[in-house]
């Protein structure tokens, strides 16, 4: 399927270069609609005015992604999934982050389905300046008895923010469930749809307004035949699972269906297949048991899954190590690719400095900040950190490359003011810059200290030449 290009897109707009969407031109907005920075609904005249609704609907058509954007939940804890346009992130870069989700069965009493939804809230982590964090809560009916699946429902509800997966194949069991204004409202994902029950499910999902999974392990063209025929029937929010299987020949298949029907979607223009695709590694504890090694089998099924297109994971796991290693794979694989992931350029205070303190130098790429930040703080240092902007990248790179250079840190000292924080004028670099020595000393009039070449050896490298010694 062609992607649009910049006149294709130009054609559908006002033309008149208003400039009310904050661009100089109707051409510059066409070049950032296609990267994703606008919207169409982002142009005030194709929204306000009704000679241009005919653009209005072409243009929104033609800028759709091939992938359909679902969403579950309503309001701010609102999940998106799909909205995919390219099949490698290098191509432009991959929106809307895969969704994790980790199960509750009914099975299990009030108090473990409340303290397993507080986990799953509770889980969040700081990495390089973003919260890693969990999605949303899939609740099991594995009790196929729907007045136990709605309680376990409304505890869920009542114990997590996070919106909801109802599973069951049981059309009469999910309804009991979403019979609670609290659970219907709060719009959860239904799973799921198969070539038996599609009527009831679709009745369902119509009555309550709530994306339906299509779930069919019985090959792609059975799928897709699901899939249109629940679209043909007035439900266009659908998630694909075609089956997930956790070893050998079956885990092979499964693996090449995510990619085939990813593939179909957005080389093919193939509209059957054109959804969020869901994966269940949680299938990997199928067969019963707690055994910790399971845990292990499901994260690393789900890191192939998650970089083989899955758009939504459901787990079964909640040990640290397992959710820690899938979301910072998760925040890698869709971090954008166009550009270095930056922190803002400027100067940092730590712990309690004075006028004695020492005053280091690192560079704006947002792993080493944060690295070298956390070390300082972790280490008690009292300290002054000036930030360089060297356009997002490493100490290492930046020298190499210039963007690291003697007028950049003298312009950092000057706009930063923080000569009128310390008495000395001592300035510790990176080891890895020690090549820059003579060039700030001679630009900025200080001296120059070349530092450890790892921030963890920060606090030593100070107990022994801090404050240094006088010549």
């Amino acid at each position: 399927m062609a992607k649009p290009t910049l006149l294709d897109v130009y054609k559908y707009l006002p033309q008149t270069n208003c400039g009310e969407c904050g661009e100089v031109n109707c051409m510059s907005f066409a070049s950032k609609l296609l990267e994703r920075r606008y919207k169409p609904s982002d142009c005030p005249p194709l929204v306000k005015e009704s000679k241009y609704k005919e653009k209005m609907d072409a243009l929104t058509k033609l800028v759709a992604p091939p992938v359909r954007a679902v969403v579950i939940g309503k309001g701010r804890g609102a999940v998106t999934v799909g909205g995919k346009e390219v099949m490698y992130r290098h191509e432009l870069t991959l929106h809307n982050p895969t969704a994790i989700a980790v199960d509750v069965s009914d099975l299990d009493p009030p108090e473990v389905i409340e303290e397993r939804c507080k986990r799953i809230e509770g889980f969040k982590v700081v990495r390089i300046g973003e919260e890693l964090k969990l999605n949303l809560v899939a609740v099991r009916a594995a009790s196929s008895d729907p007045n136990r699946f709605e309680k376990a429902v409304e505890i869920a509800a009542k114990s997590c923010s996070y919106p909801m997966v109802l599973c069951s194949l049981d059309p009469t069991v999910l309804a009991a469930a979403l019979r609670k204004p609290e659970v219907a409202d709060s719009r959860p994902l239904l799973y799921a749809a198969t070539k038996d029950n599609w009527r009831e499910m679709v009745v369902l999902a119509k009555k309550y307004s709530c994306p339906l999974v299509a779930f069919s392990p019985n090959g792609l063209d059975e799928l897709k035949s699901l899939t249109l025929t629940i679209k043909a029937n007035g439900v266009e929010d659908i998630v694909l699972d075609p089956g997930t299987y956790t070893e050998g020949v079956g885990l092979r298949d499964t693996l090449n269906k995510f990619v085939m029907i990813r593939r179909a979607a957005i080389k093919g223009g193939d509209e059957g297949l054109g959804y969020p695709i869901l994966g269940v590694p949680a299938a990997t504890w199928m067969d019963g048991g707690e055994d910790p090694v399971k845990s292990y089998e499901e994260a690393y099924l789900a890191a192939v899954m998650m970089a083989r297109s899955a758009d939504l994971l459901i787990l079964h796991t909640l040990q640290p190590y397992a959710l820690l290693a899938l979301t910072t794979l998760r925040q890698n694989l869709y971090t954008d690719p166009r550009k270095p992931v930056a922190v803002e350029a400027g100067l940092r205070t730590f712990g309690q400095p004075n006028e004695d303190s020492p005053v280091l130098v690192t560079t704006n790429f947002a792993l080493t900040y944060y690295t070298v930040a956390n070390d300082i703080e972790a280490q008690g240092n009292n300290c002054y950190l000036l930030v360089a902007n060297t356009g997002g990248l490493a100490v290492e790179c930046s020298v190499a490359g210039g963007q690291f250079n003697a007028a950049v840190v003298k312009n950092l000292i000057e706009e930063s003011k923080v000569e009128a924080k310390v008495k000395h004028r001592k300035l510790i670099i990176p080891q890895l810059a020690a090549r820059l020595k003579g060039d700030i000393e001679d630009a900025t009039q200080w001296e120059v200290i070349v530092g450890p070449r790892d921030s963890s050896q920060i606090r030593d490298f100070l107990n022994k030449n801090w404050p240094p010694q006088k010549n």
